[in-house]
C-alpha cells in the first residue's frame, strides 16, 4: 500500500481500533489524542510499524466483510450471532409513516383535560406523541371565545418558533405573536408564544407596578415542558412564573416526564385560588423503536423482534446489538488494562 492509501485506510478505521493501534505504537499518550492527531502520529512511525498498521486495517476489512455477508447457515450455533435480517428491520420499522386519513376523535383524557380547565388549573402528564397539543389548541379556542389573552411558553427559542408556526396555521398569523430573546413579532396579539423567561420578566414588571394590558386580559397560560420545574438551574424560573401568574388566568402544565405529578398538583392547589386537576395517561400511542444507526448508515435493532425465532436463553437484546455491546466491553477493558 502507498502512504496515501494507508492514511485513507486509517481514516476509515473505527476509533476503537485506531486508538488501540495508536496505544501499541506511541503508548498511553494516544488515549488523549483526537482522531486526526492520532492518524498523524501513527503515520509518523508508519515505516517502523507497518506490520501493526496492516494488521489493524485487515481486522477492520474482515469485520466489514462479515457484516456485509449477512446471516450464515441456519442452525442453533449461528442463530444467536447472525446479523439482522430484512425481516427484523421490517418488524422494527413497521407502521412508521403517514397514516391513512380518518375522522379525528379526541381521547377521553383529552376531553377531560379541556373540560377540567373550566374548574381550575390542569396538569397533563402523558407520553410524548399522545396528543398534548390538542389540549393546548382546544383550551386556546375556548379562551379566545371568551375574549381572553393566551400565553404559550416553552423552554427553548427553537420550540417557541415551532409552536408559533403551528399556531399561525391554526388560528391565522394576525392572531398570533411571538416574543423571545431575539424575536418580537406581533406582540399585541391575543395569542402569544414566548419562552418561560420572557413571561417571568413580564410578571416581574407587573409586580413592580408596570401596567401591561396583556396581563389584565390574561385568561390562559400554557407551560410546555413543565418538568423543567425540577431543573437545578432554570427551575426557579418556572416556579416564579407559576407563583406570580394572575389569579384570573388558568394554568395548563404539559409534560411527558414529570416525576411527581401528584405533589406538583397538591402544591399548585395550595398556592393558587382554584384547585389543580391532574390528568394522567399511560398508554403510548406512538411506540418507541430502539435501534442503533451505524456511521455507514446501517440500522441495527437493539431488541429482539417478533420476526425472530424464540431465544433458548430468553435474551432480550438483538444478537447483533449484543455483539456490538460485547465488542465495546472488550475494548473498554483493553483500554483500562493497557493504561
Amino acid at each position: 500500500m502507498t502512504r496515501d492509501e494507508v492514511e485513507r485506510a486509517l481514516a476509515e478505521l473505527p476509533f476503537r481500533l485506531l486508538r488501540r493501534l495508536g496505544r501499541a505504537i506511541t503508548g498511553p499518550l494516544a488515549l488523549r489524542m483526537g482522531k486526526r492527531r492520532l492518524i498523524h502520529t501513527i503515520m509518523a512511525g508508519a515505516e517502523a510499524n507497518s506490520a501493526r498498521i496492516e494488521a489493524a486495517i485487515r481486522t477492520h476489512e474482515a469485520e466489514q466483510r462479515a457484516l456485509a455477508a449477512g446471516p450464515g447457515p441456519a442452525g442453533p450455533a449461528s442463530a444467536e450471532h447472525r446479523v439482522e435480517r430484512p425481516a427484523d428491520l421490517r418488524a422494527l420499522l413497521e407502521g412508521i409513516g403517514v397514516p391513512e386519513p380518518r375522522p379525528f376523535v379526541p381521547d377521553d383524557w383529552q376531553v377531560e383535560a379541556v373540560e377540567a380547565l373550566e374548574r381550575g388549573d390542569v396538569i397533563v402528564s402523558v407520553p410524548t406523541g399522545s396528543g398534548k397539543t390538542y389540549v393546548a389548541v382546544e383550551a386556546t379556542r375556548r379562551a379566545m371565545h371568551e375574549d381572553r389573552t393566551v400565553v404559550y411558553t416553552s423552554p427553548l427559542k427553537a420550540l417557541s418558533n415551532t409552536k408559533y408556526t403551528e399556531f399561525c396555521k391554526i388560528f391565522g398569523p394576525e392572531l398570533v405573536g411571538i416574543i423571545t430573546g431575539d424575536r418580537r413579532d406581533n406582540p399585541a396579539a391575543p395569542i402569544l408564544i414566548m419562552t418561560t423567561e420572557i413571561l417571568r420578566n413580564l410578571l416581574y414588571d407587573a409586580a413592580g407596578g408596570e401596567i401591561d394590558v396583556r396581563l389584565d386580559t390574561l385568561g390562559l397560560v400554557i407551560i410546555d415542558e413543565s418538568q423543567f420545574l425540577a431543573d437545578p438551574e432554570r427551575g426557579v424560573v418556572w416556579e416564579e412564573t407559576i407563583i406570580f401568574c394572575p389569579s384570573q388566568a388558568r394554568l395548563l402544565l404539559l409534560s411527558a416526564s414529570i416525576g411527581n405529578p401528584q405533589e406538583l398538583a397538591a402544591w399548585l392547589s395550595s398556592i393558587r385560588p382554584t384547585p389543580c386537576h391532574l390528568v394522567r395517561h399511560q398508554h403510548r400511542s406512538v411506540p418507541l423503536r430502539a435501534g442503533y444507526l451505524h456511521p455507514n448508515g446501517k440500522l441495527t435493532p437493539l431488541f429482539r423482534t417478533v420476526a425472530m425465532p424464540p431465544s433458548p436463553s430468553q435474551a432480550v437484546l438483538h444478537p447483533e446489538a449484543k455483539r456490538l455491546f460485547t465488542m465495546f466491553e472488550e475494548d473498554t477493558l483493553y483500554t483500562r488494562r493497557s493504561g
